[in-house]
């Protein structure tokens, strides 16, 4: 049975497909099967991501695929370990549908007001549509040098009621170069921005082994 987690948020541009296609690489390079359903339909931008990646060779390979509904895709999800939903931006019947199947629900956010409150917001509708708390974390995405900038954006979130995860990813000009050849934010040439991208890639991987031990417990 596939372990499912969606990355989902409220307005577009908060790095939801990069963190998407970012965990379907790491678990892939480990043996995972894994496929993201791209749930938006008009963009589509980690399937157009997957055909750059599979024009210049990259492997691991990481199926993707444009699904228009989740009970749609949930019928693929029983052939892989790892079944990763790339939501449409702006919440959506769809996101709160992603919700309720998913084991884990990841919120990237920017360190703005401007870009917390509408996810906090998310986070609160799902959990009013009863998703347990417990299942939603958010990532810290797009910060910069500033620490107690990121240690604010923490603060809020833990004074909303949730939790972040462990690392940033920073905005650098590497890393859209990266995704520009179809490669994650793990397979960057810069070994600095790697090792950035694989903090938060390892509390992910953490995460995980912790449902997988509550299922075996269960």
């Amino acid at each position: 049975m596939a372990i499912i987690i969606g990355v989902v948020s409220q307005k577009g541009g908060v790095g939801k497909s990069t963190i998407a296609r970012l965990m379907a690489r790491e678990f892939a390079q480990n043996d995972w099967t894994v496929k993201i359903a791209d749930m938006d339909i008009q963009q589509g931008t980690s399937f157009q991501w997957y055909k750059r990646r599979a024009a210049n060779a990259i492997t691991p390979d990481v199926r993707t695929e444009s699904f228009t509904t989740v009970k749609q895709a949930l019928k693929d999800a029983e052939n892989f370990d790892l079944f990763i939903f790339d939501g449409a931006p702006h919440a959506t019947n769809t996101t709160r549908d992603i919700a309720r199947a998913a084991d884990m629900i990841i919120l990237p956010t920017g360190l703005a007001i401007d870009d917390l409150e509408p996810q906090v917001v998310l986070a609160h509708e799902l959990a009013g549509e009863g998703i347990p708390k417990e299942k939603i974390a958010f990532v810290l995405w797009r910060v910069g040098n500033s620490q107690p900038e990121i240690d604010e954006a923490r603060t809020y979130i833990k004074d909303a009621g949730y939790k972040t995860l462990k690392g940033e990813v920073p905005e650098r000009t590497g890393y859209r170069r990266a995704s520009d050849l179809g490669r994650a934010l793990t397979e960057t040439h810069y070994p600095h921005l790697n090792k950035r991208a694989d903090l938060v890639a390892q509390s992910i991987i953490n995460a995980v082994s912790d449902i997988v031990k509550k299922r075996r417990v269960a």
